[in-house]
């Protein structure tokens, strides 16, 4: 069986080489709404807004021929990610996904001009121009990635929460994949290690379906991904990855669970993306009846719009709010466009030798 390094720090009481239980499959306790207050509802809906109003205009300058190679737009799982990140501890946990990452990005609170400028490949990009749509990052935020590969992201990841169990803190790492990525190979070897280990990994399953184009009834034998980790007595849970309060209250469950250090939780979140794969995929493989019926049964931030309106917040201050966060996403595609390309000396910073 393979050892963990030994430790330069003091031991916390689980040690990083201690086997797996034979069992960890306990729940951590009764699942229970999340009580949203009036003021993180609405903080929820902006930020949600924020990043659908971000994805539209990013996918206009797709149009235009002002981004780039790929382009994987949120559309439709705002909630996910702001419910997640809402849950976490900005100065201490840590996130990864793959390479549908701006709505994480911009969840995570960072600045809007500096992601569109990574978009369109600008020397102020985040990534300074060299990363684009799908391979964004920033260490200050504790954001370790957009990754192309795909459940490339998923270990290291693991190798995040491995750092904290080390280290002895009490630090978690979340590490999210889709539906597609969920079956491959090397997410398992990571559900292994993790559990044999008991890192403290939240490992995120966002299922929105359809991986690239194929549906999950299709592509798996297990469809519910909750599960995949029993094997490995990692337990798991499925939420409604369209509601923020449902994802909120999980991410509270799963990030308690992992910082009292009982090992990795598994989050699967039923969300839903209304474009296709990417700019380029026409989604023909679905119906847009199916489509505008989760627009109108299901949309988070029509959820959210409508819980705000119950609590006799005002058409008007929703449609500042929704001003407001034009002004910024317009504020940022026009930062973007003004800004210059990266010099030609750039192609030999960042990288191996």
């Amino acid at each position: 069986m393979a050892k963990a390094p030994a430790r330069k720090t003091a031991a916390p009481k689980k040690t990083a080489s201690t086997p797996a239980a034979a069992s960890n499959r306990e729940t951590p306790r009764e699942p229970v709404p999340y009580a949203a207050t009036p003021e993180e509802l609405e903080k929820f809906y902006r930020e949600m807004l924020l990043i659908r109003r971000f994805e539209e205009k990013a996918g206009q300058l797709y149009g235009l021929g002002l981004i780039g190679g790929f382009c994987h737009l949120y559309i439709g799982q705002e909630a996910v990610a702001v419910g997640l990140q809402s849950a976490l501890d900005g100065d201490k946990d840590s996130v990864i996904t793959g390479y549908r990452d701006h709505g994480h990005m911009l969840a995570y609170g960072i600045d809007p001009k500096v992601i569109m400028a990574e978009l369109t490949g600008r020397a102020a990009g985040i990534s300074k121009g060299k990363g684009g749509s799908m391979h964004m990052f920033s260490v200050e935020h504790k954001f370790y990635g957009g990754h192309g590969i795909v459940g490339a992201q998923v270990p290291i990841g693991t190798g995040l929460a491995f750092a904290n169990r080390y280290r002895g803190n009490d630090h978690v790492s979340l590490a999210y994949f889709g539906d597609g990525a969920a079956n491959q190979g090397q997410v398992y070897e990571s559900f292994n290690m993790a559990e044999l280990w008991k890192l403290p990994v939240v490992f995120v399953v966002e299922n929105n379906r359809y991986a690239m184009g194929t549906s999950v009834t299709r592509s798996s034998a297990q469809t519910d991904f909750s599960k995949r980790g029993l094997a490995f007595n990692i337990p798991g849970e499925q939420v409604d990855g369209m509601d923020v309060r449902a994802v909120r209250a999980a991410a509270e469950r799963a990030v308690q669970w992992c910082r009292e250090g009982n090992g990795p939780y598994i989050l699967e979140m039923q969300t839903y993306r209304y474009r296709g794969h990417s700019m380029s995929d026409p989604a023909k493989y679905r119906t847009r009846e199916e489509v505008d019926k989760m627009r109108l049964d299901h949309d988070p931030i029509e959820q959210v719009r409508n819980r705000l309106l119950e609590l006799k917040v005002s058409e008007a201050d929703l449609k500042a709010i929704d001003a407001d966060v034009r002004e910024i996403v317009n504020e940022a595609a026009d930062f973007a466009q003004r800004d210059p390309e990266p010099d030609v000396a750039e192609l030999y910073t960042d990288i191996y030798r």
